[in-house]
């Protein structure tokens, strides 16, 4: 393995490495980044795959972001003469993985470039210019010769419309770019360990994967037909090997479940217009917390037949504003898609951000006539989003969520057996508020399943409810604030946690508060304050129990004590 920066001199690297006979890869190591997109605060930065088929013919598989342009073209450039490159593969067009075409085009004119219609579609809106194209399809083959025959599988929505796999026969290596990824920067190449990367593994799932589980589980059934896998060369973080039946294992699991919900809501946007992809795929992680299926549906590249059977199985649709005078393909969808809506429907609508946007009141002007329940304020976005404007989308979709389900939950609590319910609800708890601040991004919520875990270190574990706006703030490496209200002086704080707050509220307003040295604010009327760092989070049915180590903490009336909350039943807060 060659390293061509060192990390203490500069936090973007890149490293090169033989992974199979005639095939390497160079790994840019984004150190630093923190954000990605929709995943907020991304504890371990990220790293963008490319790799490097060498047969009789040479494939170049995705090639990387463009602030590692001088990095990646000086490393590709000491493995092999550019113009001897005959195929650069697209596996999608998102800039992360191919930022670098035009780059490569202007270095081999001759390069033929490979990839789904829609891909190719993309990528002459983004290097204006002509260039030699292949278009692949589930089952294309492509041979390099020296027995490198490549194989392509379509695997739209993983995480955008115009993903490909592919599949080496000589190597058994699957390239999946995106797909079974997560963010996660190390000079470990491989997943040598699951226990450093598995919660990683999971929140990339959760925010990328898990709104397109129908999609994973056709891509899952397409890998079937493939020869062994014994690689799947990921786009971000470490590639897999070590472990494969677990991670392809939890893909299954977790996308079969989340499909099995009786409750579905379309997600309608334009995969490269604006950032309609990236806030639609922000909503539609805050719908998947409820419990509800997602369905994903790009307007541009969806025939009005399609829709036509879609639209009919929703109980929601999210709407995204097409331009001002958007292309024919788009404004049939769109006509096609308020047509079919009905009025047991609700609908929520975002500002794409495309610079030349409808106004969103006109779409609503629409959804109104035709009968449709708007489930959350119109989300207006100004200027490029940001972390706040995630979080806004976040929220207004787990509204929507909670919204289209809340007859069921009743009937659910209705349920239990009233002996076995009042009888859980004899297990008493302490009163506290979480608060969280990261970046732009804040939440709090008022607590009562706490408990001390561990003495070395000092710990503890609370129980968060998958659809709190607080889960996406306590993230493994996360710091939040766990806040200790006193009796017989607590009914202030908690009545005002206890509010349902709209999407996008300031949680602390009104209330008196500091900054604690992780950055989350510590409740100033409390009886005393922990700061805490998560560790480790378990996956429990609708929470997530989540142990925190304890750094630091003061008491401000040590006579004072915990005000406990006396539950009636068990089956609800």
């Amino acid at each position: 393995m060659v390293a061509l920066t060192e990390r203490v001199q500069n936090r973007l690297t890149l490293t090169v490495e033989a992974i199979a006979p005639h095939t390497q890869t160079l790994r840019s190591l984004d150190w630093d980044r923190s954000r990605f997109d929709i995943e907020f605060g991304l504890q371990n930065g990220t790293t963008y795959n490319s790799f490097l088929i060498q047969g009789d013919r040479v494939a170049l598989v995705d090639s990387s972001h463009e602030k590692f342009r001088q990095l990646y073209l000086d490393a590709l450039q000491g493995l092999i003469d550019p113009t001897a490159i005959d195929y650069l593969i697209v596996s999608h067009t998102e800039p992360d993985h191919s930022g670098l075409t035009r780059d490569l085009l202007a270095l081999n004119p001759n390069l033929t470039v490979v990839g789904s219609k829609v891909a190719l579609q993309f990528l002459d809106n983004l290097v204006h210019q002509d260039y030699q194209k292949q278009q692949v399809k589930s089952g294309s083959i492509l041979d390099l010769g020296q027995g490198h025959v490549l194989e392509f599988v379509s695997a739209p929505n993983l995480h955008w419309p115009d993903t490909i796999f592919t599949y080496d026969r000589a190597t058994e290596i699957l390239y999946t770019c995106d797909a079974f990824g997560m963010h996660y920067c190390s000079e470990v190449t491989f997943d040598e360990a699951l226990g450093p990367i598995e919660a990683d593994f999971r929140y990339y799932y959760d925010c990328l994967m898990g709104p397109n589980a129908r999609s994973v589980l056709s891509a899952l059934k397409r890998m079937e037909s493939l020869g062994p896998i014994q690689t799947i060369a990921t786009g971000h973080g470490p590639l897999l090997r070590h472990h494969l039946t677990e991670w392809t294992g939890r893909y299954q699991e977790w996308s079969q479940a989340q499909t099995k919900a009786s409750t579905t809501v379309g997600v309608f946007y334009i995969s490269d217009y604006g950032y309609s992809d990236r806030l639609s795929q922000a909503i539609a992680h805050g719908i998947t917390k409820v419990g509800v299926n997602v369905e994903m549906v790009d307007l541009r590249t969806t025939e009005p037949q399609d829709l036509t059977e879609i639209v009919g199985t929703l109980a929601g649709l999210v709407i995204g504003t097409p331009p001002n005078q958007p292309p024919e393909t788009i404004d049939t969808a769109l006509s096609t898609l308020l047509a079919l809506a009905n009025t047991k429907q609700a609908v929520g609508l975002y500002d794409s951000y495309g610079g030349d946007d409808e106004p969103i009141d006109s779409l609503l002007g629409k959804c109104r006539d035709a009968g449709l329940k708007v489930a959350f304020p119109p989300i207006r976005v100004k200027e490029t989003p940001s972390e706040a404007i995630y979080q806004l989308c976040d929220e207004s979709g787990t509204d929507l969520g909670q919204w289209l389900t809340r007859d069921k939950a009743i009937q659910k609590m209705k349920s239990l057996d009233s002996d076995l319910d009042k009888a859980l609800g004899r297990i008493s708890g302490g009163l506290y508020i979480l608060t969280a601040m990261k970046g732009d991004m804040q939440g709090a919520m008022l607590a009562s399943w706490v408990v001390q875990a561990s003495f070395e270190p000092l710990g503890f574990t609370v129980a968060v409810a998958k659809d709190r706006a607080i889960e996406t703030l306590m993230q493994v490496g996360d710091g939040f604030v766990l806040n200790i209200l006193e009796e017989g002086n607590y009914q202030p704080l908690m009545k005002h946690f206890l509010k349902r707050f709209p999407p996008g509220a300031d949680r602390f307003a009104g209330i008196k508060t500091r900054e604690g040295s992780n950055g989350s604010p510590i409740l100033v009327e409390a009886l005393a304050y922990l700061e805490c760092e998560v560790v480790s989070r378990m996956e429990c049915s609708d929470h997530w129990v989540v142990y925190a180590q304890v750094n630091q903490g003061k008491v401000s009336n040590p006579d004072a004590l915990t005000a406990v909350h006396h539950r009636k039943v068990g089956n609800h807060y």
